[in-house]
């Protein structure tokens, strides 16, 4: 059976059972090298070197676990969401903590975090476009494989983050108009990524669920809008962001945060469910679904027949292997509220949402993704 659609130039529909979510671990070498870069020891060219042999490592990987979709592991990138701030003039100077505050738990392994939102986040004038955000990663993954090349970006209302009033009035009026440039800006990426050859580009858009969280929902809140236009108005700008570009796939990915083995926030997609699943343009919806705090399957009736369910079922917080047993078992149960022709697989996030990595090491990564394909060759094929 043929489980991948590969003539992506003739059709704008991707049809694939097996993907990683985005992000891949960092290889030491890197890790170092991105230290020594930025306190002016290591040259550019020395330093895109290093950063190729990385990429060059991580679709290695994903083409001999066999998955269907490739990333090029994010392994140029700060953070999952960094690209924008790096890329875009008025957000300031942005270091990592402005991407991994909040209340990080975990089950039991590993030591609770806090970390304070840092008081100086905030736009310092009116957002310009220096450079592309993620051209450089897609043209260097688009001619090194025969996959399906995914890119990742961030969902436009995630920048809520670094919006206040009390930080610049006279750049933007209003949170509509900030996000408005936002939008305008993931636009023009796009636009570009699909003239180069993209055909399927991902939104990441976890402060979704992160609503179901009383302490975060305040925090959103507090910027001028309830949950209920979150939800609304959030989805509207995603669609804002797809409108139009009927040459791309676009998928969403929805999670509970994952930095360092830890979480943010806990809870069933149901209360948010109907909204998101319903009216989101993307047609690929990945969704955590590694333990109980995902809750059931039930939220799935909700998902329109015309959109794909990547079930992240592996989990990438923790190093220890699923059972194929239960995996089966679970794809199972969601065939409840919609058919295996509609599901495909994925962990439940990425391995390295930060340069920060995780708890588990690349060994254990690499027997996730086995685990990722064995499953799918077992339930499609």
């Amino acid at each position: 059976m043929q489980r991948v659609n590969f003539n992506l130039m003739e059709s704008t529909v991707i049809r694939a059972h097996t993907e990683t979510v985005g992000s891949l671990l960092r290889p030491q070498a890197l890790l170092m090298a991105r230290t020594s870069f930025a306190a002016g020891r290591l040259p550019l060219a020395e330093f895109k070197s290093i950063e190729n042999k990385a990429v060059d490592e991580v679709l290695a990987l994903q083409k001999e676990v066999g998955l269907d979709v490739v990333t090029d592991g994010e392994m140029r990138r700060l953070s999952f969401q960094s690209q924008m701030t790096e890329a875009v003039e008025g957000f300031g100077e942005v270091g990592l903590d402005a991407f991994i505050w909040g209340d990080w738990h975990d089950d039991d392994t590993l030591v609770p975090q806090k970390k304070k939102r840092p008081a100086n986040l905030g736009i310092t004038g009116r957002l310009r476009r220096k450079r592309s955000l993620s051209t450089e990663e897609f043209v260097y993954l688009r001619e090194r494989t025969n996959r399906i090349a995914k890119v990742t970006l961030p969902s436009p209302s995630l920048f809520v983050n670094f919006w206040s009033l009390a930080h610049r009035p006279d750049a933007y009026h209003s949170l509509d108009a900030f996000l408005a440039d936002v939008v305008a800006i993931l636009r023009e990426e796009i636009s570009e990524l699909i003239q180069l050859g993209a055909r399927y580009i991902q939104l990441d858009a976890p402060h979704y669920p992160l609503l179901l969280d009383v302490a975060t929902r305040a925090f959103y809140e507090s910027r001028g809008w309830t949950m209920t236009e979150w939800l609304d108005r959030g989805i509207e700008l995603d669609n804002s962001v797809m409108s139009g570009f009927s040459e791309v796939t676009f998928g969403m990915h929805l999670c509970r945060g994952n930095q360092g083995g830890r979480w943010l926030v806990e809870g069933g997609y149901e209360p948010i469910a109907e909204a998101i699943f319903k009216k989101v343009g993307a047609t690929r919806l990945l969704l955590e679904y590694d333990d109980t705090r995902s809750g059931s399957f039930k939220p799935l009736r909700h998902i329109p027949e015309d959109k794909t369910v990547v079930l992240g079922l592996i989990s990438t917080k923790r190093p220890e292997l699923e059972s194929i047993e239960v995996l089966l078992q679970r794809i199972e149960e969601a065939q409840r509220f919609i058919p295996v022709e509609r599901l495909a697989l994925s962990p439940q996030c990425g391995f390295s949402t930060s340069i920060l990595g995780s708890s588990l090491s690349i060994s254990d990564q690499k027997r996730k993704l086995e685990l990722v394909s064995e499953v799918a060759r077992r339930v499609w094929d």
